[in-house]
């Protein structure tokens, strides 16, 4: 889920959403229901846009729907600046609708906003060992990054637990995930046949990790994964400026010293969101023969890739700036999406309940 935990994260009315197939293409089976989401630390981006948003456009025709805005989950990390949180989530939303995201055809919700969340947490965490939680490779190498050693907030290194409490909420069968995010959904469904064992009956259901064809957009430094914190990111919203701005500094090939020079295609970024976004696949790859064999200059490459982002993102930015007008609108549309995910939760939380008798009258 992309929300779980890095999302990485379009539109149907003017993108071309074919170029986001899954790995794992399901069925195109309404019964399924998908369960996604972001953390709210700042505004969306082109990771985002690759890894989860465009392909959100195209399942919410599909499949039903449930977008997470998951600031009780970033408070995690975020506890000594929850203002930052509080004040993202409206631009997460402001994202979501600018790319596509239909509100009438997609639950889009606030995690604090649904306490069964919290309750089905407090519940499954009787479920799970912290020696198992230790073992969760995700959640290893997220403790590595941030430098926690053994400083973890207990949020943080319960997560895997909470993202099950979101997933089985909702009785979700298709979570869209990262390769990295794997290990959580297989954690997940460990505590779904534990719990189902403990009730005897078939209660919650297992889900599926449902992984996009490019799962992660390195950073135009390319150095590491797009990121808002790392400074690497092109958001979304991105003003004409400083796309242009962003492109220049891409990171191409260091050995490209001269345009008569051979060019090499492995980790050089700006072929690598070429890949991503130019649909002239043809046209791409007579440019990448030119560049390998030598005669091309980075400078025209750039210029390619600066009129596909351009052309791509206007009018992502133009309907984002439509919808900050009128920011209450946006809330209420929160609002609204919020209370009908709160009805579904709190329906599994009372079988959960119910299940290992707490439902005293």
């Amino acid at each position: 889920m992309n929300q779980p935990v890095d999302s990485n994260a379009v539109a149907s009315h003017d993108l071309d959403v074919s170029t986001s197939s899954a790995k794992r293409s399901p069925s195109e089976n309404k019964n399924h229901l998908i369960l996604t989401g972001d953390r709210p630390t700042g505004p969306l981006h082109l990771g985002h846009f690759v890894g989860s948003l465009r392909n959100r456009v195209m399942y919410q025709d599909l499949y039903k729907q449930y977008i997470m805005i998951a600031d009780a989950q970033a408070l995690t990390d975020n506890m000594d600046d929850p203002t930052k949180v509080h004040n993202n989530v409206i631009e997460v939303a402001l994202d979501y609708l600018a790319v596509g995201i239909d509100p009438s055809k997609t639950t889009i919700f606030i995690q604090s906003q649904i306490p069964e969340l919290t309750e089905l947490t407090f519940y499954y965490m009787n479920l799970v060992t912290i020696s198992r939680l230790e073992r969760n490779p995700t959640i290893k190498q997220e403790i590595i990054l941030r430098n926690f050693e053994r400083d973890i907030p207990a949020g943080f290194f319960t997560y895997p637990v909470s993202q099950a409490a979101d997933i089985t909420a909702f009785k979700a069968t298709l979570v869209p995930v990262g390769d990295d995010q794997i290990p959580m959904i297989e954690q997940t469904n460990e505590i779904v046949r534990r719990f189902n064992r403990l009730a005897k009956k078939d209660i919650l259901v297992e889900c599926e990790a449902l992984v996009p064809e490019i799962g992660r957009l390195p950073g135009i430094d390319g150095k590491a994964k797009m990121s808002k914190s790392l400074g690497n990111a092109i958001n979304l919203g991105a003003s004409e400026a400083e796309i242009k701005t962003a492109v220049r500094n891409v990171y191409t090939d260091p050995l490209h010293l001269r345009v008569d020079d051979p060019g090499h295609l492995e980790g050089n970024v700006a072929f690598t969101y070429l890949d991503a976004f130019d649909t002239d696949k043809e046209g791409l790859q007579a440019m990448k023969d030119h560049y390998v064999r030598g005669g091309l200059g980075d400078s025209k490459v750039k210029a390619r890739l600066e009129g596909i982002l351009q052309d791509m993102l206007r009018p992502i930015r133009e309907r984002r700036q439509e919808y900050e007008k009128d920011r209450g609108h946006v809330l209420q549309l929160l609002k609204e999406g919020t209370a009908r995910a709160r009805e579904i939760a709190a329906q599994t939380n009372d079988e959960v309940k119910a299940a290992i008798g707490l439902k005293h009258f």
